[in-house]
């Protein structure tokens, strides 16, 4: 495989959590991560363990931020939390103040990042979530950036216990 993409199989909600918590553990900067999938695929579940792995405190209780579009929690690193679900038109962007997180020194996870336009994400992670099955998830991972593809690196290395 390439040095900038992975492939991984999760088979329970609990396994795609535990790659969230693995690459959580891993970042030590600023990262954004772009989410991609079918409603139900996965991606919060992939969050809920990245916050874990952020060390954001368990009293928040995270879940898909559909109608609020942004959460934000304190952790090691923070959490902005984005779902571009309810996003219709690219000038909604401007009115939540995307541009604005995508400057802040955190960790930034964006469901449905595909409404972004193309050259929305310089240095970034992309996730996309497929479903295989009632509870199999194959998910590709792509690293675009240095730092990306040096995260990635260290995720490979965590992995091996997933």
């Amino acid at each position: 495989m390439a040095d900038n993409h992975i492939r991984i199989t999760t088979r329970s909600a609990a396994q795609t959590r535990k790659l969230g918590h693995c690459l959580g553990r891993a970042i030590h900067q600023a990262t954004v991560i772009a989410l991609t999938g079918d409603l139900g695929s996965g991606k919060t579940a992939f969050v809920q363990g990245l916050a874990k792995g952020l060390n954001v405190s368990e009293k928040y209780y995270i879940t898909s931020p559909t109608f609020t579009i942004i959460n934000e929690y304190p952790g090691r690193l923070c959490l902005f939390h984005v779902d571009l679900y309810r996003i219709a038109h690219l000038a909604e962007l401007e009115e939540i103040g995307l541009e604005e997180i995508l400057k802040e020194d955190a960790v930034i996870a964006i469901e449905w990042a595909q409404k972004l336009p193309a050259d929305a994400l310089a240095d970034h992670f992309e996730l996309r979530f497929n479903m295989i099955g009632a509870n199999t998830r194959r998910i590709e991972v792509f690293a675009y950036g240095h730092p990306a593809v040096n995260l990635l690196r260290t995720l490979k290395i965590q992995l091996k216990d997933l």
